[in-house]
């Protein structure tokens, strides 16, 4: 008997996008002069829950994401399930507020499940690659050029998260 299918299983984090570059090293001749101009930063932060199948669903904004943000996401995506779901998350602690606390017993009347990884695993949670490609392989130089285009490539890119834009997890064949 296959089991697939019978549940969604969604990894959800937080990160940011910003404006400021990031140089790990470089070099230069001796008597050559570098310098990286540089203006106030601006970044966009997305709170995103991907599956392995690349069906993903994002919130972004430009302010803070804090405990009140990612309870109503958590809210919306709870009307919006069709069959029971699973949401991995990592202990950050806006992720186990209170508030967020108080709300799984709704959620879960609704089909909504919290898993939260051990501490200190970010390696279980796939979300994570979601982000290292957004930030590494699918942002062109040019999306940085103003904060309105970095929030509109943002969000493009995560829209065509299983479209255009594909990540190959390996997992294991159930069937």
């Amino acid at each position: 008997m296959s089991l697939c299918g019978t549940i969604d299983l969604y990894y959800g984090d937080e990160s940011h996008v910003c404006s400021e570059g990031y140089v790990p090293y470089g070099w230069q001749f001796p008597d050559e002069e570098v310098c990286i101009l540089s203006e106030k930063a601006y970044k966009v932060n997305c709170l995103g829950f991907i599956s392995r199948q690349n069906q993903c669903r994002w919130l972004m904004t430009t302010e803070n994401i804090d405990t009140g943000f990612v309870l109503e996401c958590l809210e919306q995506f709870s009307f919006e399930i069709l069959k029971t779901t699973f949401i991995v998350l990592d202990n950050a602690r806006i992720h186990k507020a209170k508030a967020i606390k108080e709300r799984i017993p709704y959620w879960q009347e609704r089909g909504l499940y919290i898993f939260f990884l051990p501490p200190y695993s970010p390696h279980l949670n796939i979300a994570e690659t979601l982000w290292r490609k957004l930030k590494k392989e699918w942002l062109n130089p040019e999306d940085y050029l103003s904060k309105d285009e970095l929030f509109y490539a943002v969000n493009r890119c995560l829209a065509n998260v299983g479209v255009n834009l594909k990540i190959n997890f390996s997992h294991f064949n159930l069937n």
